[in-house]
């Protein structure tokens, strides 16, 4: 199946606020997707897709559907302009999953890079009592895809995998009851380092339970505190060392947040981040000096994305109203689709 207009699908899984590591690699992508006028554009808060490694905790994914709600809205996404929904509430999703699970193999599924990587990462948490949910999201993303037919889905280099099942799915049912499923492609984060941003601590993975993301929401006070430790290069020693800015935590957030109009409000010695990375090389530059000038960088970054945030957090009833009208607009799209799947399978038996 084909669309004329191109459909944007992404989203966030609802575990915890939204920090800039989203942001650099998804949210700020989204924002300009979704204001380019492109697309007709969905966005999901993929609650039931969280609960597959948190089902003993449902409380904090259903809390953190709000959170994740207010970092959308406070980075820019208008309302008007995409839908934001929730997962759960859309079962027309759930209802695509199963029939496309009679078209995937297990084998299938234990070849998928992105889900023996993760199963890897889940091993402390799961042993060898792997939740089928958990092993099987592959499928259930495929159905988010194709349920609004989705042309084009934002996704991390680890994602990949996934999209290339979620075709495969597509070309599957297909080919076995007809032209009925929109053939989705992956796309990027054009910065390479914005795809996956380290830790604050090196670490190459970001995360809340690591304690080593900058939130979308910290306070100024938070942010100066967590750049203050960032890691840097364990090697510079001395301000005349030089310096390596790869596999720099400090170089790479500026390599992607560091605009011109920063340096020339506070670092303009420097005319752009390729002269600041030459100088720190070769020797002569303070690490001091660096983080401060990333300090102001992401304080003006995310001052007016934190404003905003606080003044949406004022009435949470609004921001579940939009969900709420997001959600019941999503329905009437998956509707049609499971409709149409349906015919195609010969399921449609009372019309």
């Amino acid at each position: 199946m084909t669309n004329k207009q191109e459909i944007l699908l992404t989203g966030d899984r609802p575990t915890g606020a939204l920090h800039i590591g989203h942001y650099a690699g998804a949210l700020s992508s989204r924002l300009e997707m979704v204001n380019s006028g492109k697309y007709k554009s969905f966005v999901m808060i993929a609650d039931a897709q969280a609960l597959t490694d948190n089902a003993d905790n449902p409380a904090k994914v259903r809390e953190n559907v709000l959170q994740v709600a207010l970092d959308n809205l406070a980075v820019g996404i208008d309302p008007s302009r995409a839908t934001l929904f929730i997962q759960s509430a859309v079962s027309e999703i759930q209802e695509l999953a199963f029939y496309y699970q009679n078209m995937v193999t297990v084998a299938r599924l234990q070849r998928n890079p992105t889900v023996k990587s993760e199963i890897a990462e889940k091993r402390e948490k799961f042993g060898s009592s792997v939740p089928v949910g958990f092993f099987t999201y592959p499928i259930s993303q495929a159905a988010d895809i194709t349920a609004f037919n989705a042309t084009v889905v934002p996704v991390g280099e680890d994602q990949l995998p996934v999209i290339e099942q979620a075709i495969e799915i597509v070309h599957k049912f297909n080919s076995v009851y007809g032209d009925t499923l929109t053939v989705p492609r992956g796309i990027l984060a054009a910065n390479e380092n914005a795809r996956r941003l380290p830790g604050t601590d090196g670490n190459a993975k970001m995360g809340k339970s690591l304690g080593n993301v900058i939130n979308l929401g910290d306070s100024a006070d938070d942010i100066a505190a967590k750049i203050k430790t960032m890691f840097t290069d364990p090697l510079h020693l001395r301000v005349s060392d030089p310096g390596h800015t790869e596999n720099n935590p400090v170089f790479i957030y500026l390599s992607v947040f560091a605009k011109p109009e920063h340096f020339a409000a506070f670092m303009p010695a420097y005319a752009n981040y390729e002269e600041l990375a030459a100088h720190y090389r070769r020797g002569g530059l303070g690490d001091v000096i660096v983080k401060k000038f990333l300090n102001e960088v992401m304080q003006e970054t995310l001052r007016p994305i934190r404003a905003r945030r606080e003044e949406l957090a004022r009435d949470p009833g609004a921001v579940m109203q939009i969900l709420h009208d997001g959600t019941i607009a999503a329905r009437v799209v998956a509707a049609q689709t499971i409709a149409r799947v349906k015919r195609a399978m010969k399921l449609d038996y009372f019309g």
